[in-house]
């Protein structure tokens, strides 16, 4: 095939699974990751299994990084035909200790709440996932220009579809991803470069582990109240995710495909609670 995907995020479990399963069906892989061993033990299991990929350590928020790394893969692999916006994330930093307002709430330091949530936190979720989806999507969608089949993948969330509590900056963030995703599936369009996004539900990763597990391994009370939502009543796996990643990517399954946001969520965003 001989057709290039770039993927942000890599080392992480839902960007690695993606990488994997591309790499079988016959893309070249370019990995970027700011965690280099994490995005190198992954290239090196694609190597291993017969394919092709190669790992870069790169911060999606260093346009000038970026710019770097896109001319080494230029020379390792060739120019990107399809580019995969994983990287992504909350952070502690902005995700207040009570679900609600509690009173009390605006006057007390000890604590993290909606009066005191860290203005450098949010800025740091919010261009995370916003701005780390627009500086690649600028440096690789070049690439793209004058190509046939290309397309941009992005990764939004259900917080974008249900805002989740405790969470604001990323709810935020997720929701500005699925607009810009309509924003750039709209901009290229006439170009044929396709821009879809997935909104994955619940999936166990290393990033949400110790919020949804206690030291045990039992489930938190945050837990029980996701799965008493989920109407699957589990969470989902991330090899779950491949048929819409491999239908979205393939310019011959989704050729008349843009501008969409896929829930893979177990029903959570059709449940009303009732």
């Amino acid at each position: 095939m001989n057709h290039t995907v770039v993927i942000t995020g890599a080392g992480g479990v839902l960007c690695s699974t993606f990488s994997k399963a591309l790499a079988a069906a016959g893309y070249q892989i370019a990995l970027l990751d700011l965690n280099e061993a994490a995005v190198q033990a992954v290239a090196d299991e694609i190597t291993a299994a017969g394919g092709i990929a190669k790992a870069y350590k790169c911060s999606v928020l260093d346009k000038a990084e970026l710019e770097s790394v896109h001319d080494l893969i230029l020379r390792d692999l060739g120019k990107c035909h399809i580019l995969i916006n994983g990287a992504g994330g909350n952070s502690p930093k902005c995700t207040t200790a009570h679900e609600t307002f509690q009173e009390g709430d605006d006057v007390n330091n000890d604590i993290a709440t909606f009066f005191n949530l860290d203005k450098s936190g949010f800025n740091f979720v919010f261009d995370l996932n916003l701005m780390g989806s627009l500086l690649p999507t600028q440096v690789f969608a070049k690439d793209m220009i004058g190509q046939e089949g290309c397309s941009i993948l992005n990764i939004s969330s259900m917080n974008a579809f249900r805002p989740l509590t405790k969470i604001p900056a990323y709810s935020a963030a997720k929701a500005a991803v699925s607009n810009f995703t309509q924003w750039l599936a709209v901009h290229f369009a006439a170009e044929g470069i396709r821009v879809n996004a997935i909104a994955p539900g619940f999936f166990v990763t290393n990033q949400n582990r110790a919020l949804l597990f206690d030291e045990n391994g039992n489930p938190t009370p945050r837990t029980n109240k996701i799965l008493r939502a989920t109407p699957m009543g589990r969470f989902g796996e991330a090899e779950e995710l491949l048929g819409t990643l491999l239908w979205l990517t393939d310019s011959k399954a989704s050729g008349f495909v843009t501008g969409i946001v896929v829930p893979v969520d177990g029903g959570f965003s059709a449940y009303s609670g009732v």
